[in-house]
């Protein structure tokens, strides 16, 4: 049998709210974000880095949280799939994985939308061969890449148009029924 992992404090700002909670020592991200934060959006899938379903954005960059020890993202600023939404209203590339299917069965969805939120945001305007480096970590057994690709292009369309015009400040997508507008 193995011996209890010491708790320790962890607090970090997760999708935009502060939260702290104590944590085994030796505790993953994906543990501490799924089971502690109730971040369920975070996949667990491979628990070996190679598929991409628990991919998070800890300070800007992507991470697999499968991988990331909790204790290095402590005091972190962290984006899950749940926080890329702008209130009720769907992330541009939310609102074209739905358009353009992006998403078949939806398992490996969250993992593409926040590495692909990360690179359009590093990049808005990124070509087919950087929008393929991009998601090369995430697997995907459904789609076939083509229509991510696609949707990767339209929400960059969206991202675009938005920018710096009269527009800017329109929603892109209508709040979901039953929650009222903002």
């Amino acid at each position: 049998m193995l011996p209890l992992s010491d708790r320790v404090p962890w607090s970090a700002i997760v999708n935009g709210m502060t939260v702290s909670v104590p944590i085994e020592s030796n505790a993953i991200l994906l543990d501490v974000l799924r089971d502690q934060v109730g971040s369920l959006g975070t996949k667990r899938g491979c628990d070996l880095g190679t598929c991409g379903c628990c991919s998070v954005i800890v300070n800007g960059t992507p991470k697999l949280s499968c991988l990331t020890l909790a204790q290095e993202a402590s005091g972190s600023d962290i984006t899950t799939v749940e926080g890329l939404a702008d209130g009720h209203h769907l992330h541009p590339i939310q609102e074209a994985f739905t358009e353009f299917g992006g998403s078949q069965c939806g398992f490996c969805t969250p993992g593409f939308l926040v590495v692909i939120s990360a690179l359009l945001e590093e990049n808005p305007t990124p070509d087919d061969d950087e929008i393929k480096t991009a998601i090369e970590g995430n697997l995907c057994r459904c789609t076939g890449y083509q229509q991510i690709v696609d949707s990767v292009r339209a929400a960059s369309e969206i991202l675009i148009s938005g920018r710096g015009g009269a527009d800017s400040t329109t929603a892109k997508s209508d709040p979901h029924p039953g929650y009222g507008g903002d």
